[in-house]
C-alpha cells in the first residue's frame, strides 16, 4: 500500500524485488544448474563425436516443446565404494519425468551415458520404478530412452536388484499402459530384458546395440569373432531375431516414428484410440482390388497393396516390417477409426505361416486385444510352411499361439479371404468358429481342407494312375475344376455360415467400415478378465 492506502501495482512490487537473491536461493539455483548440465564436458563431447544426442536433447526432440516436467532431479547414489558418493552425481545417470506428445500426457525416462556411462545403480533403478508406478496410477504410456553400459559394477548385486524392480513393473504394466523402448546406444546383459517385456522396441542404425553377452564374451566362450553390429545391431534384431519392431536412419527419424506410433494407441487399457475425421469417404470404391480376383492362387503379390487401398488416405503404419515378412502387421485408420491389420503376404513364402510368423502375428493380436483396437485379418494362405526344420522347431506349439490369441480376443474381429484359405491355417486366421464377427470373402476365394490340385491327387489317385499319359493333364484339370467348384467355392462356404458374405472387391472398404461401425459398442475385452497382459510370445 502507498501512503494514501492505495495498493501498489505489480510493476512497482517487482521493482522492489529486484535485489540480490538470498544465499539459500543462490545455492538452490547453482545445484539445479549443475544437475541440468549432465556429465562432464569431455563426456558430452565424446557422446557427440559418436553422432549421438545427450539425454536432455533426446527428450526435447521427442516431446512437445516446453512440456517436460522433470521429477527426482537431485537423486544421488548411496554407494560409498569407489568414490561414487563423493562425486555427488545429481540424477544418478537417468532423467525421469512427464511430458506431452501431440498434447497427450506420457511418462519418459532417458538414460544419460555422460554420467557413469548411463550405468544402472539402485538409485537409478528406483527413479525409473517410481516413474513407472506413477504412470500406472495416472494411466499414461511409458517411453524409455535407453543408452547404458549396463549394471553398475561398483554397486554389486544392488544394481541387479534394480533391474528386478524394473522388470516387475514392466510385467505389472503389461497390457495396462503402452510401453515403448527406444534403444539409442548399448543395451547389454540383463538390461535387454526390460525392453523385451515392453510392447514396441525402436533401434537406430549404427548406434543401437542389444545383446545378452558382448563380442568379447562370445569369443572367449565359443571362439566366434563378431562385431557389435553383426551381433546385436538394428539389422540383426529387426530381420533375424525379431526383437526390434522399428528401425530408424537417425535419432530424429526415430522420435518421429515414436510420435507416429502413439497416434494409433490409446492412453491405457480402459480407453480406445482417438477417432479422427477424414475426408476419405467410407464409400470410396476399391476397384483395383478386382485384380486380386484375377490372379492365379499360386501367383505372388505384396499384400500391402491391398492394405493401402483399404486404408484412409492410403496410409499404413507397418510394424515388424523386416521380420517374418510372410505375415504383415500394422496400424491404419478406416473411417477415422484405428484398426490393427494382420495379413498373409504371398510375396514371401507364399504367405504360409511358419515359426516366426506365428509368433509375430500372435503377439500383435494380443496387443490389439489388450488395448481395444479392432482387428482386420486379410487371408491368403495355403497352409503352414512344411519341412523338418519347421516341425522340429515346434510349428505345432508356435502355431497354437496364434489360434489362442484369436480365440481369446474379444475386440471386433473382421476377416476377409482374398484368394485362398486352406486347412488348419484357414482356421487359425480368425475364422468364423474362432469367433470372427464378420467374415467376408472375394468371389475368387478358395476355402477348403486343402488346395484343389492336392485334393484331387489324393481323392482320385487310382483313376489318375490308370489314365493314359496323353490324357492325364486334361483329366486332372477337369477334376480340379470340379473340386474347386464343389468344395472350394466361397458360395459353398457361405452356404454353411462359415463366411457371412461374398463381397464385391470394389466394395471392400465400404463393407469393412460399415462392419466396424456396427461393432463399435462391442463390450470391452476386460469385462470378463480385468488383466490381460501382453506376454512376449
Amino acid at each position: 500500500m502507498d501512503m494514501l492506502g492505495r495498493p501498489e501495482n505489480d510493476v512497482d512490487q517487482e521493482k522492489k524485488r529486484e535485489r540480490k537473491p538470498s544465499k539459500s536461493l543462490e545455492k538452490f539455483r547453482k545445484i539445479y544448474e549443475d544437475a541440468l548440465k549432465g556429465g562432464p564436458e569431455d563426456k558430452i563431447k565424446a557422446q557427440k563425436a559418436k553422432g549421438k544426442f545427450t539425454a536432455r536433447e533426446r527428450i526435447n526432440y521427442l516431446v512437445d516443446e516446453g512440456s517436460f516436467y522433470e521429477v527426482k532431479t537431485l537423486v544421488e547414489s548411496n554407494c560409498t565404494d569407489f568414490g561414487i558418493k563423493d562425486k555427488h552425481i545429481k540424477g544418478d545417470g537417468v532423467i525421469t519425468g512427464f511430458a506431452r506428445i501431440a498434447g497427450r500426457e506420457v511418462a519418459v525416462f532417458a538414460q544419460d551415458f555422460t554420467q557413469l556411462g548411463g550405468s544402472l545403480g539402485l538409485a537409478h533403478a528406483k527413479k525409473i520404478a517410481s516413474l513407472m508406478d506413477m504412470a500406472l496410477e495416472t494411466k499414461v504410456p511409458v517411453i524409455g530412452l535407453l543408452d547404458s553400459g549396463g549394471a553398475r559394477i561398483q554397486e554389486g548385486v544392488e544394481s541387479l536388484d534394480g533391474y528386478g524392480e524394473i522388470f516387475y513393473r514392466n510385467v505389472k504394466a503389461s497390457g495396462v499402459i503402452p510401453q515403448i523402448s527406444v534403444i539409442l546406444g548399448p543395451c547389454a546383459g540383463g538390461a535387454v530384458y526390460s525392453p523385451a517385456l515392453t510392447d514396441f522396441i525402436f533401434m537406430v542404425e549404427g548406434i543401437s546395440h542389444m545383446f545378452v553377452t558382448g563380442p568379447s564374451v562370445v569369443k572367449s566362450a565359443t571362439g566366434e569373432e563378431v562385431d557389435f553390429d553383426t551381433l546385436g545391431g538394428s539389422v540383426a534384431h529387426s530381420e533375424k531375431s525379431g526383437v526390434c519392431h522399428f528401425v530408424a536412419k537417425s535419432e530424429q527419424d526415430c522420435f518421429r516414428q515414436v510420435r507416429e506410433l502413439l497416434e494409433f494407441l490409446p492412453q491405457n487399457c480402459a480407453e480406445k484410440p482417438a477417432l479422427t475425421t477424414t475426408e476419405d469417404p467410407a464409400t470410396r470404391k476399391t476397384k483395383m482390388l478386382e485384380t486380386v480376383c484375377e490372379l492365379d492362387a499360386g501367383r505372388s503379390f505384396r499384400v500391402q497393396h491391398v492394405i493401402w487401398r483399404l486404408a484412409d488416405n492410403y496410409e499404413f503404419f507397418e510394424v515388424h516390417q523386416n521380420f517374418a515378412k510372410n505375415v504383415t502387421v500394422g496400424f491404419m485408420r478406416m473411417g477415422g477409426e484405428v484398426v490393427g491389420v494382420v495379413a498373409n503376404n504371398p510375396a514371401y513364402l507364399g504367405g504360409a505361416l511358419d515359426l516366426n510368423a506365428s509368433d509375430k502375428a500372435a503377439r500383435f493380436v494380443r496387443f490389439l486385444n489388450a488395448f481395444n483396437i479392432p482387428i482386420l485379418t486379410l487371408v491368403d494362405i495355403g497352409g503352414y510352411l512344411p519341412g523338418v526344420e519347421q516341425e522340429h522347431g515346434g510349428i505345432i506349439r508356435h502355431g497354437a499361439k496364434l489360434l489362442y490369441a484369436y480365440a481369446e480376443a474379444t475386440v471386433p474381429k473382421i476377416t476377409l479371404v482374398l484368394r485362398k484359405a486352406y486347412g488348419g491355417a484357414y482356421i487359425a486366421m480368425s475364422s468364423k468358429y474362432l469367433r470372427g464377427d464378420f467374415n467376408f470373402a472375394f468371389p475368387s476365394a478358395e476355402i477348403a481342407v486343402m488346395g484343389p490340385r492336392g485334393a484331387v491327387e489324393i481323392l482320385y489317385s487310382k483313376e489318375l494312375k490308370n489314365t493314359p499319359a496323353d490324357k492325364l493333364d486334361e483329366v486332372k484339370g477337369k477334376l480340379v475344376q470340379e473340386y474347386r467348384d464343389k468344395f472350394a467355392s466361397p458360395y459353398q462356404t457361405a452356404s454353411t455360415g462359415s463366411i457371412d458374405e461374398v463381397i464385391e472387391p470394389s466394395e471392400a472398404r465400404e463393407k469393412i467400415i460399415r462392419a466396424l461401425r456396427i461393432l463399435k459398442n462391442k463390450r470391452d475385452p476386460r469385462e470378463n478378465n480385468p488383466k490381460k497382459g501382453n506376454i512376449p510370445l
